[in-house]
């Protein structure tokens, strides 16, 4: 069994990833610093399954701070899933994404090469893409927000260790996830809140921005796929997703069905940044890692509003502020 370092371990895709690899027998090391982006207790609930295991150990700190090599000596593989996300706030707090995503991971990378860790799998972002986002990972990048341009140039910085420095990365791209512990200030998340307590929904947009979402548990397969494969993953980058394609009109009707609510919707215009459509080509984590989603969307939402129902996170704010792009990119 691997002794594996988690950023980002309190997160929502963190704290899932914590739970598999302990499943899996593997020793895990959670990095999370808290930065208040939403409430910390939510992040606490998000780890209790990881802290029931003699397997599992936290360290609370900041990635651009601490004495990462200390943290990563001994370590086989890095999954390095902390970010600054959300593309709205990255337009006001560009110098806190630029930081935390960008000195954060070139911290991260350093660590790495000093200590020898055999295997770093980055976490990126189909925001990488831009407004539209449908190719293969040959597609040429043009972000449309400061937080897409934050997690490419982070990408830019992974290949600059592997090339001069020899470190190991495997870049995996995220496509919209969503599922039990999704953050607050994600769309689904919004969305079954207001349904479920009866507030009312603001959509950015005309509701036909499309989404090629990917269950939570996909996520963490795929991820899984490229920590369990390095011979074939290092160097490579690999576009996550769930291989199903919905838009937020779509996913309201969804949503309205499987509740049995009605949701009331106040418009807006579209905002900067909002993707128009994604729509994840995952030929080649298919033919190379062999990953398949299994969970649809129907499933997928089902398994989430029973999370909703039964845990208090879902009683915050009011239920506004949600993009018409639907789930964040990761």
């Amino acid at each position: 069994m691997s002794r594996c370092v988690v950023t980002g371990a309190a997160g929502f895709i963190g704290s899932h990833l914590c739970d598999a690899l302990l499943e899996k027998g593997h020793e895990v090391l959670g990095i999370d610093a808290f930065i208040p982006y939403y409430p910390r207790d939510i992040k606490e609930r998000n780890l209790m399954s990881a802290r029931r295991s003699p397997r599992f150990s936290f360290l609370e700190a900041d990635l651009r701070t601490a004495d990462l090599a200390k943290a990563f000596e001994g370590c086989d593989a890095v999954f390095h899933e902390a970010a600054m996300a959300g593309l709205m706030r990255s337009w006001s707090d560009f110098e806190l994404y630029a930081d935390c995503n960008l000195n954060g991971t070139r911290r991260v990378l350093e660590a790495a090469r000093d200590t020898r860790v055999r295997h770093v799998i980055h976490v990126s972002t189909s925001s990488v893409y831009g407004k539209v986002a449908t190719g293969t990972e040959e597609s040429a990048p043009r972000p449309v927000s400061p937080y897409g341009v934050t997690k490419l140039a982070a990408e830019h910085l992974c290949r600059a260790f592997e090339d001069t420095f020899g470190v190991p990365v495997t870049i995996l791209r995220y496509f919209s996830v969503y599922g039990p512990r999704q953050r607050p200030d994600m769309a689904y998340h919004i969305l079954i809140r207001a349904l479920l307590h009866g507030e009312a929904f603001v959509m950015y947009g005309d509701g036909r921005q499309t989404r090629s979402n990917t269950f939570v548990a996909d996520c963490v397969r795929a991820t899984l796929a490229a920590f369990e494969q390095p011979r074939v993953s290092v160097g490579e980058t690999f576009n996550v997703g769930g291989g199903e394609v919905v838009s937020l009109n779509e996913v309201i009707e969804l949503l309205q069905t499987l509740t049995g609510k009605r949701l009331h919707i106040e418009r807006r215009p579209s905002r900067p940044g909002d993707q128009a459509h994604t729509a994840a080509n995952i030929d080649k984590v298919t033919r190379v890692l062999g990953y398949r989603p299994t969970t649809g969307i129907a499933d997928g939402l089902r398994a989430q509003i029973a999370w909703h129902r039964e845990s208090a996170v879902s009683r915050g704010g009011p239920a506004q502020g949600a993009s018409s792009s639907l789930p964040g990119p990761s």
